[in-house]
């Protein structure tokens, strides 16, 4: 989204119209028409995202989690629901034209903001720029506080309170199906907007997040994930995987890795800036150094670890394809992700008897309770419980031993 930043500088420099900023932006770009349509794929809904080859849509859409490319299709995918429906409209519609015509009808949730709220908000986004949030962040923060004003745009901003705050819960909330996750992060967003606007009657104390879901980690056996490395036939494929699993990387840990933090000599390698902008040491597998040097040896990648083309990162959606394929391959039927894979990763260190302050260290969690949800799906822990009904027929057969003596 850097694109979106040196335009918010200049409308924040030069206070011109928003509206019109825009239109200006659209011509300078050029950029092809987005076009989305609904088709059945791999026996799912799918949204497609077409257009004429342009980079910076490219780009854009890689910025999309969980969207793939489809090489039969020719198209970019993704689950087809309101919520995703609702993100590519969000992303696109102001730097492009978005055609829905082979859409089903819907009732979508468009904007009709006025300039100054445009202006206010994207000088909100140059606030979240500056207290250094993430890219993810900053544009799911600024397009939810758009989607609130948006909602309640026959009211002034400062006559906003906490009732139309839970008004724009029940109705927008409700009907686009968001998750738990997605209302805790509006309501964090929602924080940060009035603290950069104050004028407003929200009450920073009512606001309340709801209850966080917890579900627990989906993870592989040792077992299956031999099985899985087994059957990823590509070098490259594989490589990927066994990096991911051999360290507990996170996904944009392991597309971020530059080889000059890997260290051949120490064992260990340097992940700079991962979650929270923390960076952090953990171990290169000895085991893995072999399919290593094979791998940068056979590919002879410039600048990442994994590259798409030289110097360029690989997209997580590519991996996330790849990853499917091979789980299919190795006849793996859970549903299996690149973080299923950092799960399996601190469980069987768990169960091997490392401390759980030293796995927390290696993942890079900030808080030790994050950690802790590992002792609910180590067999470890779970094989050393004995069931009551154990209990109660070994004492029964002693007893009974003891009466015929």
């Amino acid at each position: 989204m850097e694109w979106l930043y040196e335009y918010s500088v200049s409308v924040k420099r030069h206070q011109i119209n928003f509206s019109y900023f825009w239109v200006i932006a659209k011509e300078m770009e050029k950029l092809p028409t987005v076009y989305l349509e609904q088709k059945v794929h791999r026996k799912n809904k799918r949204i497609l995202v077409k257009f004429t080859y342009h980079q910076k849509l490219i780009t854009i859409i890689k910025s999309v989690d969980s969207i793939f490319w489809s090489t039969t299709l020719k198209a970019w995918y993704l689950n087809d629901s309101p919520k995703n429906l609702q993100i590519l409209i969000n992303l696109f519609e102001e730097i492009t034209t978005v055609n829905t015509s082979k859409m089903v009808k819907k009732k979508l949730f468009t904007r009709n903001l006025t300039a100054s709220q445009k202006i206010l908000l994207n000088n909100f986004f140059v606030y979240l720029k500056g207290k250094r949030y993430s890219e993810s962040t900053i544009t799911t923060y600024t397009f939810f506080v758009a989607d609130f004003i948006n909602f309640h745009t026959k009211i002034a901003l400062e006559d906003l309170t906490n009732r139309n705050v839970e008004e724009f819960i029940e109705t927008v909330f409700i009907e686009r199906k968001y998750s738990v996750s997605s209302q805790r992060q509006f309501i964090s967003a929602l924080k940060i907007f009035i603290v950069f606007y104050p004028e407003t009657k929200i009450n920073d104390l009512q606001l309340e997040r709801p209850k966080k879901s917890r579900s627990l980690p989906t993870v592989l056996s040792q077992e299956e994930v031999i099985r899985l490395l087994q059957n990823t036939k590509n070098l490259k494929h594989r490589a990927a995987l066994a990096f991911i699993y051999s360290a507990g990387f996170r996904i944009g840990e392991l597309i971020n890795l530059e080889l000059r933090h890997i260290d051949m000599d120490r064992n260990q390698i340097l992940i700079q800036n991962g979650k929270g902008r923390k960076d952090r040491y953990v171990p290169l597998a000895k085991s893995f150094k072999p399919l290593l040097i094979n791998y940068i040896t056979t590919y002879q990648p410039k600048r990442f670890f994994i590259e798409g083309k030289p110097y360029e990162k690989y997209s997580a959606g590519s991996i996330r394809a790849f990853l499917r394929t091979s789980c299919r391959l190795a006849n793996i039927h859970k549903r299996v992700t690149p973080h299923c894979l950092r799960h399996s990763f601190a469980t069987h260190l768990l169960e091997n008897g490392i401390d759980l302050r030293l796995i927390q260290e290696l993942l890079g969690h900030a808080k030790p309770e994050t950690t802790m949800i590992y002792t609910h799906v180590s067999q470890k822990s779970l094989f050393q419980i004995s069931s009551p009904l154990d209990i109660a027929v070994k004492n029964y057969t002693n007893g009974s031993k003891k009466l015929n003596q």
